[in-house]
């Protein structure tokens, strides 16, 4: 089915009604206020509630926290998607919440990967009025905001209600069940205003596991959680169909995907993103849910994606930077990039780059994000890029791992995913001389075949289903001479009634 971009990018984002991390209930963007947006408390009012003689809404963080009060909670008897808060402003003042976030405990749901529930920018509460903030998904009003998880944020025998303002500081805490605000951690220092606490230092069960599959001049990456939830990102090139990520899924015993990511919508990264989610949904225990950068592309690879995706009803939540994939457990998912807004032709910068972390490790992968996303991302995150294991960005192309980005993020080991005898010259010999010049160990998947990271959050190892050196110099010697590398990427099939479905993989290459 020929699909216009416009259309593409309309059912995406009406999809996406109701995502939480970085959008309301009606799907759209959420900002943190701008310093015009609050209020000092330091005018002229006769109280401390944040406001001055003018009448405006209370905006300083803790009279905001002051006026409000949660006169609800219903967490028990309910559906995951069913939990709700009522918050009431008992001041007599309006109160604006723009900026400000719902949290449970600390170490809780969205310590180990929920992104908090953010109020939309100019949400302001009148005196005496509530707001209802449910965990699933709906219309939003001016009384009822949606979160968007079908899990559950808050524990049945216990937990805290944390409202934190734009400077992640606690402003209000309600405690329930065996749960003694005395005992509890009163920091304040959120994960989002302490990137570097020491949440990265607490003890962590389990394993977790990262499979770069051996799908040629393409990319495809497994992770398994300690709980056995699944992460897989991207699905190889278009002319294999997923058939080869399949196997690999298979040999592993995965009969789910609990989060499928298209870093970006290029053919060689979604070729199997359709035929991945007919078999999970139709011979497995089907998607939990399809994340992507909402940039299309004009192919019928991306087509059959996305008619896979009505077609089997699975959900599909775009994502932009500061978003957390919801996983369970202990290990987070944070969303690098796309900027918030991101649109226009700049498919590689702005695809889906993630930083994953287990205790003390991280993992850091790029897509084919070029040196201007990387500098972006230098420009946002600075010294949290720092990862143990990097994978590296397009392929090994020279467009990415820029010295300056490299140095950033200082990897113990970097992998790369390419064909042996790549008629793009991937991995490049600048990208491979830089990495020999500061002695990271080096994987390449034609020399190294299926590339298993493990790791229990304080040490990892990595496991190769061949055997070769690491020296990323030995690398440049091994790779053939294939001439100057260009900035292609591997033909994709035209749309359907252009040279062939591409459902089945029975396809025509796109001409010039």
């Amino acid at each position: 089915m020929k699909r216009a971009v416009l259309v593409v990018l309309v059912a995406l984002a009406i999809v996406l009604a109701g995502c939480a991390g970085g959008f309301d209930g009606n799907g759209a963007e959420t900002e943190a206020p701008s310093d015009d947006d609050i209020e000092s408390d330091s005018g002229d009012s006769d109280e401390s509630d944040g406001t001055d003689d003018t009448g405006e809404p209370i905006a300083e963080p803790q009279a905001v926290g002051d006026a409000l009060a949660v006169v609800d909670l219903t967490v028990d008897g309910v559906t995951p998607d069913e939990e709700s808060i009522v918050l009431e402003n008992t001041a007599d003042e309006p109160v604006d919440l723009s900026g400000f976030a719902l949290r449970d405990r600390d170490g809780g749901q969205v310590d180990g990967g929920l992104s908090p529930f953010r109020f939309p920018s100019g949400f302001v509460l009148e005196p005496g009025e509530s707001v209802t903030v449910t965990t699933g998904q709906g219309d939003a009003t001016d009384s009822e905001l949606y979160w968007g998880y079908n899990v559950n944020v808050w524990r049945d025998d216990g937990d805290v209600v944390r409202l934190v303002g734009p400077d992640g500081q606690p402003v209000l805490e309600h405690a329930y069940g065996d749960i003694d605000l005395g005992d509890a951690d009163r920091s304040g220092e959120s994960d989002e205003s302490n990137p570097d606490g020491d949440d990265g230092e607490r003890d962590v069960a389990g394993e977790l596991e990262i499979h770069h599959i051996d799908v040629g001049q393409a990319d495809s990456t497994l992770l398994v959680t300690p709980d056995g939830e699944t992460i897989l990102i991207d699905t190889g090139d278009w002319p294999q169909d997923g058939s080869d990520v399949i196997a690999y899924l298979e040999a592993q015993g995965i009969d789910r995907i609990d989060h499928l990511v298209a870093t970006h919508s290029h053919a060689d990264h979604i070729g199997g993103h359709a035929a991945v989610i007919e078999h999970f949904e139709t011979n497995g225990d089907g998607i939990g849910a399809a994340y992507d950068s909402g940039i299309p592309a004009s192919s019928a690879t991306y087509d059959n994606y996305l008619d896979a995706v009505e077609e089997y009803d699975v959900d599909l939540l775009l994502v932009e930077r500061g978003d957390e994939l919801p996983i369970e457990g202990d290990v987070s998912a944070r969303v690098l990039n796309p900027p918030p807004g991101a649109s226009g032709d700049q498919i590689r910068n702005n695809d889906v780059a993630l930083a994953v972390e287990f205790g003390a490790f991280q993992y850091v992968t790029t897509g084919d994000a070029e040196s201007g996303g990387e500098s972006r991302m230098l420009e946002e995150w600075g010294s949290d890029l720092e990862a143990d294991v990097y994978q590296v960005g397009h392929h090994g192309s020279s467009t990415s791992s820029s010295e300056a980005f490299v140095d950033a993020v200082d990897p113990e080991a970097a992998i790369i995913s390419s064909a042996y005898d790549s008629q793009y010259g991937h991995p490049s010999d600048d990208v491979l001389e830089r990495f020999a010049d500061r002695e990271i160990d080096t994987y390449w998947t034609p020399v190294h075949g299926d590339i298993v990271v493990r790791t229990d959050g304080a040490s990892f190892e990595v496991e190769t289903g061949e055997s070769f050196s690491t020296n990323a110099a030995d690398i440049l010697d091994e790779k053939p001479d294939s001439g100057d590398e260009t900035d292609a990427i591997s033909p994709a099939p035209l749309r359907p009634g252009v040279g062939g479905s591409g459902f089945d993989g029975a396809v025509s290459p796109a001409l010039g």
